[in-house]
């Protein structure tokens, strides 16, 4: 493996790291309801943590309402409690084995909220960002250590992987501001 070799590998995990970011920012609705806002959202499934659309049906009772149905019986106790608990701010009810989940009318708080989901959701992004600059300087350590590059080397492919890091930091840091706009404008 060379220095190029590394960098490629860092910048196509990047790519990947923000194109992740960017289908959570979709889930992320200003005021419709959409099923993929539940996809984060983890129940306990017999001592695992499984996303809820592994245990359940989700999908829409109409544009503002989500109906949950899960596929076992007394199931949805601990369904309605998983989405409660999660930091989407929703409020299920359950009607039987039914559980509606209601998208609350954006309000000022509620937009507040919605941006500080956003902003996590970024800071994810370049933790997950920074870990991969972690990983390609390691290997260009590794690399030196075994001799098969020079410390040149090794200093130029950790500056060039520190300038793909910050161009795509820059980049998840516009998609944070994009979307908090798009929030606090509706």
């Amino acid at each position: 493996m060379s220095t190029a070799d590394i960098k490629k590998t860092a910048e196509a995990k990047m790519a990947k790291s923000v194109e992740s970011f960017k289908s959570e920012l979709q889930k992320i609705r200003t005021g419709r309801a959409h099923p993929g806002i539940l996809d984060q959202v983890s129940v306990d499934y017999y001592g695992s943590m499984v996303p809820i659309s592994q245990v359940a049906n989700v999908s829409l009772l109409d544009a503002r309402t989500i109906s949950v149905q899960p596929w076992e019986k007394g199931f949805a106790a601990k369904i309605e409690k998983a989405i409660r608990e999660s930091d989407l701010g929703l409020n299920p009810s359950s009607q039987g084995d039914l559980i509606r989940v209601p998208m609350p009318p954006l309000s000022e708080e509620r937009r507040r909220d919605l941006t500080k989901v956003v902003k996590n959701a970024g800071e994810d992004a370049k933790v997950a960002v920074r870990n991969v600059r972690r990983d390609a300087n390691e290997q260009a350590k590794k690399l030196l250590k075994d001799k098969a590059i020079s410390e040149d080397d090794e200093r130029r492919s950790a500056d060039e992987v520190q300038k793909l890091t910050d161009r795509v930091i820059v980049e998840i840091d516009k998609l944070v501001a994009a979307k908090e706009q798009e929030i606090l404008a509706v």
